[in-house]
């Protein structure tokens, strides 16, 4: 029998588009504005300019132009420590949100979005010049009348900027349809996107045409479907036909914030049996959990800082002795008969590969978990959910005898990092420290890291168990030859 094919990963990239104007729309904002409305003004008082959302620390560690670990030496909070504000950095970009609602109409095949014509021209005209949106004159607005008069009768959601103007609207794909209902399409079509976008950039800096991309597998939490097959998916399929992967075939891999690990497993085992050569995993935003903390943000005298749709790109390849080794060997799951204790699900996906690959807690150089930013989370009460994480993992070292109890702090200082992604559930889940593994593998900087993420299987009340699933991506055997 021949040897299963290696799987390599080739390139991680991100997206982020800035959208306080989409903050509203939001779950948890939607909600508590619809008992109160007067609360829409409050959030619309404190949402950022596109500015401080290009100079906010986190935003530029997760496209890569900072270092996790340099977040630990900067003072909080960290929306008063301004860097540079740029638009691209080494890993993606933060597009502004009047592009965002352009680059959407693009993406909307359905003609489910009617953006204002002065404003589709503008926006329009601008993202022509990006050099990833190789497009036409999307064209097709209208007039603000005849979209205020459909937002009027109620036929459409409103689409607004960050100051309140209202410069488009969403139509519901069918209006008896609740699964069709316009909120949801509008989540599925920035979850669309934004993941587009992420796949381009990621086809453009590895230098893969769209033409060679095999299979695509999308993670994301997205349900995407009608009355009869509600979350029947396939968002996959429609983010390469945005991108031009016209030889790609595609399915939607979910499992809550664990899916783009259960994804990225199912890539490497179907590069490993030889079925494809490029396999692309792909994770849009999840619009739902914007504005998720505001509250707390409200309460505390921070700006609104969950603004931003986020999507990530992965490309998994056949070994070529160069790019980091995705080992299928190293896989930790949590089984049907794990348990849904922290420890018990720590005990699955890190101690049990490690014991089983003979590695100790300190092989692994740095661990990927839940990397949700805590400045985001802490002032709601949702604590700093990255650190709880790091804690078990050392603390479950300490309990092998690797280290002592004492030794705690230095193993997490050490081997984890400050949280720093959007709270966007499958896109905070490890992932996001794939982009900055990559470039410290490949510089020799890093031999080894592990991305650990969880899932709430219990959210959909068909069970109470958790999930979970791990992985090691390291250094190329034949790297460390020469």
């Amino acid at each position: 029998m021949a040897a299963a094919i290696q799987p390599v990963i080739k390139g991680a990239r991100y997206f982020l588009a800035h959208t306080p104007g989409l903050v509203a729309y939001g779950s948890k904002p939607a909600r508590e504005i619809a008992r109160a409305p007067a609360l829409a003004e409050s959030i619309r008082a404190r949402l950022r300019s596109y500015e401080d959302a290009l100079s906010y620390p986190p935003n530029q560690v997760f496209l890569g132009a900072i270092d996790p670990d340099e977040l630990s030496s900067m003072s909080r909070p960290w929306f008063l420590v301004k860097k540079e504000p740029r638009r691209r950095h080494p890993h993606g970009e933060i597009m502004p949100e009047e592009e965002f609602y352009a680059f959407m109409k693009h993406c909307d095949s359905a003609g489910l979005l009617w953006l204002e014509e002065e404003f589709l021209r503008t926006a329009g005209q601008r993202l022509q010049a990006h050099p990833l949106i190789k497009q036409t004159d999307p064209g097709g607005g209208k007039p603000f009348s005849t979209i205020e008069a459909q937002v009027g009768a109620q036929a459409a959601l409103p689409l607004c900027l960050r100051d309140g103007r209202m410069v488009g609207c969403v139509f519901p794909g069918d209006k008896e349809d609740r699964s069709l209902a316009a909120d949801l399409l509008l989540e599925n079509l920035a979850c669309k996107a934004t993941a587009s976008m992420a796949l381009r950039t990621l086809l453009d800096d590895t230098g893969v045409q769209a033409s060679a991309v095999d299979y695509l597998l999308n993670s994301g939490e997205e349900a995407v479907g009608d009355r009869y097959q509600r979350g029947g998916g396939n968002l996959a399929k429609a983010i390469g036909e945005a991108c031009g992967c016209a030889n790609a075939a595609g399915v939607d891999v979910k499992g809550f914030c664990a899916g783009p690990n259960h994804a990225l497993l199912v890539a490497g085992s179907l590069i490993a049996g030889g079925v494809f050569r490029n396999v692309v995993v792909v994770g849009g935003c999840s619009l739902a959990k914007l504005g998720m903390k505001f509250q707390g943000h409200l309460k505390h005298g921070y700006p609104i800082l969950e603004d931003v749709l986020a999507g990530f790109a992965i490309l998994v390849a056949r070994d070529d002795g160069r790019h980091p080794r995705l080992r299928l060997d190293s896989a930790g799951l949590h089984r049907v008969g794990t348990g849904s204790s922290q420890q018990a699900i720590f005990a699955a996906l890190v101690a049990e590969p490690l014991e089983r690959l003979r590695l100790r807690f300190g092989d692994v150089d740095k661990y990927a978990t839940e990397l949700h930013n805590p400045e985001l989370t802490e002032p709601s009460g949702s604590g700093n959910v990255p650190l709880t994480n790091y804690r078990l993992i050392a603390a479950l070292a300490a309990k092998r005898g690797e280290i002592g109890p004492g030794d705690i702090p230095t193993f997490v200082e050490r081997h984890g990092m400050p949280g720093y992604a959007p709270t966007q559930g499958h896109v905070a889940s490890a992932v996001p420290f794939l982009g900055h593994a990559l470039d410290r593998i490949m510089a020799g900087a890093l031999e080894r890291a592990m991305f650990v993420a969880k899932g709430s299987l219990f959210l959909g009340r068909m069970t109470q168990m958790a999930d979970g699933v791990s992985f090691i991506v390291e250094r190329n055997p034949e790297q460390r030859k020469k």
